[in-house]
């Protein structure tokens, strides 16, 4: 399955054709394929994505795109990071999170691990993955032309201490987001070295995007559970899982519902790559309140003023605002 044609810059220009080595693969596993005529509802028509592509994401709710960002941009990426845990860059907003069971990492500030900085919208050196061509032009497949970062990660996930604390709970990401339609968003998640299931690669239920958004709690974990790590409930435990080996470069695009988590690093060394939600500016805000949503809103707010040193109490949704940007087209609603 050959990626071909042309995308759309962020500036609004044509790309010329670019990457036609680059390949969209299913993966080890059980996923669906389809031999029926397509009607695609979770891509859209353009010159970038096969038939077999859109098909396979219509089925699965991801896609991999082999050797799509540069070992060189990763590795400055990784540059980045290491200055941001020895706290020689830092940004408005920006949050270094910690694993709640470890005490030592590769980076000596506070002799504890930074298992993931986020919302780093505000340094450059590291936002540049979000506005990539090579991203963008497969985001635009997704949910058009008007492109807004909505959250953005580089995961650090540490070696496991032994409490199972570098797992993350199988979830569903639109349980954070507070806008919708679910459909108008992706995720882009890079692997920043190889990664399988020895450090903790990602694992997906292939298919589950076209479920609803079910109700999330902290899973009741014996070695406790990193903070905002809620993990989906009452989903059948037999569904199919795939876990996703990826190389250095590699791409995964997921769909907001798609049920996805990853386990235990067994390794020495610490597992990264880098990721951000996308969001159509066409998107609107809503009212978690009264859904299955408002158990996460007080956790982000009282997480946002206490980033922005805020007194007086925001809403969901301007905690969201602060942090969303244009990264290509116009911003419309968000």
């Amino acid at each position: 399955m050959q990626a071909q044609g042309c995308g759309i810059a962020p500036g609004g220009g044509r790309l010329s054709v670019l990457h036609r080595h680059l390949t969209a693969v299913p993966v080890s596993g059980q996923v669906t394929t389809a031999t029926h005529a397509p009607r695609f509802h979770y891509t859209l028509d353009n010159d970038r994505l096969t038939t077999e592509q859109r098909q396979f994401y219509e089925d699965n709710g991801f896609l991999v795109i082999k050797n799509l960002v540069s070992h060189e941009d990763l590795d400055d990426f990784r540059g980045v990071f290491e200055k941001v845990c020895k706290k020689e860059l830092t940004a408005p907003g920006l949050i270094a999170m910690r694993d709640v069971a470890i005490l030592n990492s590769e980076f000596v500030p506070d002799q504890k691990a930074i298992t993931k900085v986020q919302d780093f919208q505000e340094l450059p050196e590291l936002f540049r993955y979000c506005s990539l061509p090579r991203i963008l032009e497969y985001v635009e497949c997704f949910i058009g032309p008007n492109i807004m970062s909505m959250h953005t990660m580089l995961i650090n996930k540490p070696p496991d201490a032994g409490k199972k604390t570098s797992r993350h709970p199988l979830h569903q990401d639109l349980h954070y987001f507070p806008f919708r339609p679910a459909d108008l968003m992706v995720c882009a998640w890079t692997a920043m070295e190889r990664i399988d299931r020895s450090n903790g690669c990602l694992v997906v239920l292939p298919g589950t995007h076209k479920g609803v958004l079910k109700q999330h709690d902290y899973p009741e974990w014996e070695g406790g559970v990193n903070k905002l790590y809620h993990g989906v409930r009452d989903f059948d435990p037999n569904l199919p899982r795939v876990h996703l080996t990826m190389e250095k470069g590699d791409t995964v695009f997921f769909h907001p519902t798609l049920i996805h988590g990853s386990g235990m690093n067994k390794t020495a060394g610490f597992r990264k790559a880098i990721s951000c939600h996308y969001a159509s500016s066409d998107c609107y805000y809503i009212d978690v309140k009264g859904t299955s949503q408002e158990s996460i809103e007080k956790e982000v707010v009282e997480l946002a003023m206490k980033r922005y040193g805020m007194e007086s109490e925001i809403s969901l949704r301007d905690a969201w605002m602060a942090k969303a940007r244009v990264v290509h087209g116009e911003r419309i609603n968000l």
